[in-house]
């Protein structure tokens, strides 16, 4: 049973968590990687990056250790930030959360073949397998003893129109 008890509030340090959302070439991981190094007590900072090693560009610049995904079923991130804590890294950055929704190995690839699985393919019933698995990685994120910063692409429409030149 909860207990319902009210106590004093007082101020506890707590940890970062935010994304920064934009779309390719924006920027994303050299500004996780400056708000990273701001955050980074003791200088240890771990990036998780799906982007095919494109964080090591920034190697030169900035003090990160990486370790790159290339499935990213909503597990391995949350292996890969449960080896980060024990490794003792006060800030771990996720370059980039969306493949965990849209990537290979991802939740949608994860609807996609439960649904097929099914006798009747439904895909709306395919997500009561997937859910579990995307919660998890979340409270893994929530509930990290380190900060966390994430990147996330976001989609860009493009209109095309007539101007004066054709």
């Amino acid at each position: 049973m909860t207990d319902f008890t009210f106590q004093k509030a007082s101020k506890q340090r707590v940890k970062a968590r935010f994304a920064i959302d934009g779309p390719s070439g924006s920027g994303k991981t050299y500004t996780a990687l400056v708000a990273a190094t701001a955050l980074s007590d003791k200088g240890k900072i771990a990036l998780i990056d799906t982007e095919h090693g494109s964080a090591s560009l920034y190697s030169d610049t900035f003090n990160f250790d990486v370790l790159e995904l290339d499935n990213y079923h909503p597990d391995n991130y949350v292996k890969a930030i449960e080896i980060a804590e024990r490794q003792g890294y006060d800030v771990i950055v996720i370059d980039s959360l969306s493949h965990a929704w849209e990537g290979e190995g991802g939740a949608l690839d994860l609807a996609d073949e439960a649904a097929k699985r099914q006798k009747t393919p439904n895909s709306y019933t395919a997500w009561k397998e997937v859910t579990p698995l995307h919660r998890k990685m979340v409270d893994t994120i929530l509930n990290s003893p380190a900060h966390i910063i994430a990147t996330m692409r976001s989609k860009m429409d493009y209109v095309q129109e007539k101007d004066g030149n054709g």
